[in-house]
């Protein structure tokens, strides 16, 4: 027994559609391009929804982009086939990690000596405050003892 299944021609607006989507795929992104332009000279409104369903299908991305780069790229920790290179690269890498650890210590002790600078600075200017209160006070409580002050 054969089974024969017959499938119809896609019909109307879909079909048409489908079809013209199809061939401007087969031609390449240059034609979606070319209608892209054609349409938006044509008829700038139909020229916008194409460029719209282009962007929504993705239509002008390129299949060599950076996925696909990103497939070939080899890890930076493997080996690359010479032992010298190899040894080199791990050497300079340990180096700069090194520095980069005694870089991070001495930002952090620039800024442990900074905050300490601008605290010290607070508390003397806060005992320069209180010094003078107390010499204000000591000053007031003096007058108010000799009484009050005479006009010559």
């Amino acid at each position: 027994m054969t089974t024969y299944t017959y499938n119809s021609p896609a019909t109307g607006i879909s079909g048409w559609f489908a079809r013209t989507e199809a061939w401007l795929d087969d031609k390449g992104k240059a034609a979606w391009i070319a209608a892209l332009v054609a349409s938006m000279i044509v008829f700038w409104p139909v020229g916008l929804m194409l460029l719209a369903y282009m962007i929504w299908r993705n239509k002008l991305s390129c299949p060599s982009g950076r996925a696909a780069r990103r497939h070939h790229m080899r890890p930076m920790n493997g080996s690359s086939g010479n032992t010298a290179f190899d040894a080199y690269r791990d050497e300079t890498l340990r180096r700069l990690e090194e520095e980069q650890q005694n870089f991070e210590a001495f930002l952090e002790r620039l800024r442990a000596a900074r905050d300490k600078a601008e605290f010290d600075q607070f508390m003397d200017e806060r005992a320069r405050k209180a010094d003078n209160a107390t010499a204000e006070d000591a000053d007031g409580d003096a007058q108010d003892d000799r009484g009050p002050a005479r006009a010559n």
